[in-house]
């Protein structure tokens, strides 16, 4: 209550942006359950919600044990969708009802091999991962962990490679074997569940900036095929991300390159962090829509996203030792001439500078007169 005539100063906080969940999955396949409709994303923040909703494993799926590798590697969210059947009709379907969900940023399908292994047509395989693939690059808000082919040596992985293509996707090699599958000596299964938990565990601990690699993986007791550097000197440059097992180290993700075949998205967390950038904007942008296109508003949409990039160079996701080197963002007169407005457009020039993953450390020794010199 104010007692004399005079200006008042009343602070007002604004409301806290919505927060971004990222390293959520969309996990497709089949389940026991006719209950559940096919092509209905059920959300799941625990394991046990799985046994609760869809009952016991089906022995022609690997549905049940990547979603449970999921929660083992740190996982706390993601959402289930039930297909008819293990066709491309089906996964089709499913990939279709992902599309209005905006919670999620994963994709997996583990189910696309069920057939008996001798019986898996990799051309078939290959045709289903690319539609999993051109989903996720139409949508641009979402990222897919792609299986390799089970028992596949290493030419059969790198022409299964080959095949695949797309920004918005990376292969991971080889299954691995799980205890608590219906076989007591362990079951390998398809990796994308466990990967998509060391995604999620990353982002937690540290952001989605950081490359999901060098990470254990937990609930694997082994490893269908036991790779050695000089295999994965071949495999690498083809981006087959490979999982490695090393002694007194565990089992550990050893490689965070995309499918891609343009050198700007080579990276899985450099990829991640423009996804998820443009998933901000689509959220906290919306509110600027149908505002007058002037001076005023160009302003407020600089200040808006300064302010969004500069949290994001605090946390360590963008490099540069001033936000300056870090990003920029440029939204005036000549990011907006006259024509473009008339036509109801906003143009917003940003540029950002990602944090790139140290793949190779390269450590120098040189030996002279006076010693041994590490330089790096």
């Amino acid at each position: 209550m104010y007692k004399a005539p005079g200006v008042y100063k009343k602070y007002i906080l604004s409301e806290p942006k919505v927060r971004l969940p990222t390293g959520v999955p969309a996990f497709l396949g089949l389940c026991e359950n006719a209950g559940i409709a096919v092509n209905q994303p059920q959300p799941l923040t625990h394991w046990s919600e799985f046994e609760q909703l869809f009952g016991e494993p089906l022995p022609n799926s690997y549905l049940a044990y990547v979603v449970r590798g999921f929660f083992q590697n740190g996982g706390s969210l993601c959402y289930l969708v039930r297909l008819k059947d293990a066709d491309l009709n089906a996964l089709s379907e499913g990939l279709a009802a992902l599309e209005t969900l905006k919670t999620i940023d994963l994709v997996c399908a583990p189910d696309i091999m069920v057939e008996p292994l001798e019986k898996i047509d990799p051309n078939w395989v290959r045709v289903m991962q690319s539609a999993i693939l051109n989903h996720c690059s139409r949508l641009g808000d979402r990222f897919a962990i792609l299986d390799s082919l089970p028992r596949a040596n290493l030419e059969q992985v790198q022409a299964q490679r080959q095949r695949l293509t797309g920004d918005y996707g990376a292969l991971y090699y080889p299954w691995i074997r799980i205890a608590n599958g219906p076989q007591e000596s362990g079951y390998f299964v398809p990796p994308c569940g466990h990967i998509a938990g060391v995604y999620a565990r990353s982002d937690e601990r540290i952001g989605v900036h950081k490359a999901p690699a060098h990470e254990i993986l937990e609930g694997v007791l082994d490893l269908e095929i036991t790779l050695t550097n000089t295999q994965q000197d071949e495999l690498n440059p083809e981006n087959i991300n490979c999982l490695r097992a090393f002694p007194g180290r565990g089992i550990r993700v050893w490689g965070a390159r995309t499918l891609s075949l343009k050198p700007e998205w080579l990276y899985v967390n450099v990829r991640r962090l423009f996804l998820t950038v443009g998933r901000w904007l689509e959220m906290n942008m919306a509110d600027v829509v149908f505002e007058p296109n002037d001076t005023r508003l160009w302003a407020n949409i600089e200040r808006e996203l300064t302010a969004y990039f500069y949290d994001l160079f605090q946390q360590g996701m963008l490099k540069g030792r001033s936000p300056t080197e870090a990003f920029y963002v440029k939204c005036d007169e000549e990011t907006n001439p006259p024509e473009s407005r008339d036509v109801g457009n906003v143009a917003i020039e940003i540029a950002l500078a990602p944090v790139v993953p140290g793949e190779f450390i390269i450590v120098q020794i040189i030996q002279s007169a006076n010693g041994i010199t590490i330089t790096d």
